[in-house]
């Protein structure tokens, strides 16, 4: 007020505007006196005292209500992930920092990165610099943003990693049988590339990619997603006659994804379009402690018996495109011991019965003579959006 007139600018308010008394604890923490005081200047500015705050947050969930009542903060500007127009835009803005070659086409980076924030991008631009820079390059290419975004949206390749020749044919058995059923189902995404060098936590993945930005998902696109989940799980039974620890993640995906699709959006025809969710608020994200049961044991039990017949339905169907298709599973899985990575194209040549093309020359993932790179066991299946829950 005494340097008036001021803009006040609190980044993260989460951190002190989180609701006030709910969880653990009384009203006279620190935080709370915190906000106590931030509400009562807020409310004592004069409309000619020319003092604005602005403040940013992440968590405007779990903001207390005082704080956004008109009077304090009058106005929420949401700031959403960007589209690919967008993207492109914030491409070429952080590609003007880095030597670029002329192959490099920032609408095509775009349309493979959804789910990308501007801080993602301006990543991807870093790591296909610090690329080029291993490679003696001068110019930044295609290659290296293609390696760059391959490292973020999947992990960085673990090659040090060294497994045994089962393991490694048990992994590229069970990536196969998430591609097969992947380029089978008509709601899928493409196909984008599958590899079995381990990659971040995972031994193996298979990168779908969406063909646009998804802003809501339809019942079949998730029923479809459920059965590749299961397919590789399938693969390595059907295959190797063997169940593997490896598809942990995809069961655990598929289960909370079957679950959401019952409780939360009404994709059950036999309960109806209904949320059976409990209250599952954080306590120490401004949630109350108390939690109120509203349905009885007699619905908590149809709801669990309509989220297995979901996943039993799905698991079926991979079984069935599995069995139909195995010549095409052995055929990937022959590419993906002998490449360790396939591409979309080979991938293509694979499902209509021909010998899949040779890897692009100078592709960063096309064999060396001289490298014996170690492989992985069995994978998780990479969402085609790095920050999607479905």
């Amino acid at each position: 007020k005494k340097n008036s007139p001021c803009i006040i600018f609190i980044d993260e308010i989460d951190a002190v505007g989180r609701q006030r008394g709910a969880g653990l604890g009384g009203g006279n923490d620190e935080r709370e006196q915190t906000l106590n005081q931030l509400l009562v200047e807020m409310d004592g500015f004069d409309t000619n005292s020319t003092v604005i705050v602005i403040a940013a947050t992440n968590r405007p969930d779990v903001l207390d209500p005082a704080l956004q009542r008109p009077g304090r903060f009058d106005r929420q500007v949401v700031v959403p992930l960007p589209d690919i127009r967008g993207r492109e835009q914030i491409l070429n803005v952080h590609m003007r920092k880095v030597p670029i070659a002329a192959d490099v086409n920032a609408e095509v980076i775009a349309r493979g990165t959804p789910g990308f924030s501007g801080a993602d991008l301006a990543n991807l631009i870093n790591e296909a610099a610090l690329f080029a820079a291993r490679r003696n390059k001068r110019l930044v290419d295609m290659e290296d943003l293609e390696s760059a975004k391959d490292k973020i949206m999947m992990g960085a390749e673990r090659r040090s990693m060294v497994m045994t020749e089962e393991e490694k044919r048990n992994t590229a058995y069970h990536e196969s049988g998430h591609a097969v059923v992947a380029k089978l189902l008509p709601k899928s995404d493409p196909v984008h590339k599958v590899t079995i060098i381990p990659r971040g936590r995972a031994l193996g993945v298979t990168m779908q990619l969406p063909e646009q930005d998804r802003f809501a998902y339809d019942r079949g696109y998730l029923m479809d997603r459920l059965a590749i989940l299961f397919g590789g799980r399938i693969a390595e039974e059907l295959f190797m006659n063997q169940m593997t620890t490896g598809a942990s993640n995809d069961f655990e995906r598929a289960t909370q994804m079957a679950r959401d699709m019952v409780t939360r959006y009404g994709m059950s025809d036999k309960l109806g379009p209904m949320v059976y969710g409990e209250n599952e608020g954080e306590v120490f994200l401004g949630r109350s402690i108390t939690t109120h049961k509203n349905l009885s044991e007699a619905t908590l039990q149809q709801v669990d018996q309509e989220i297995r017949r979901i996943i039993d339905e799905q698991y079926a169907l991979a079984r069935r495109l599995l069995e139909e298709n195995r010549d095409k599973v052995e055929a990937m899985t022959a590419a993906l011991l002998e490449l360790e990575t396939i591409d979309a194209d080979q991938i293509n040549d694979i499902m209509e019965g021909k010998p899949p093309r040779p890897p692009k020359p100078g592709s960063s993932f096309a064999a060396k003579p001289d490298e014996k790179p170690a492989e992985p066991m069995a994978p998780v299946e990479a969402t085609s959006d790095p920050a999607q829950e479905v």
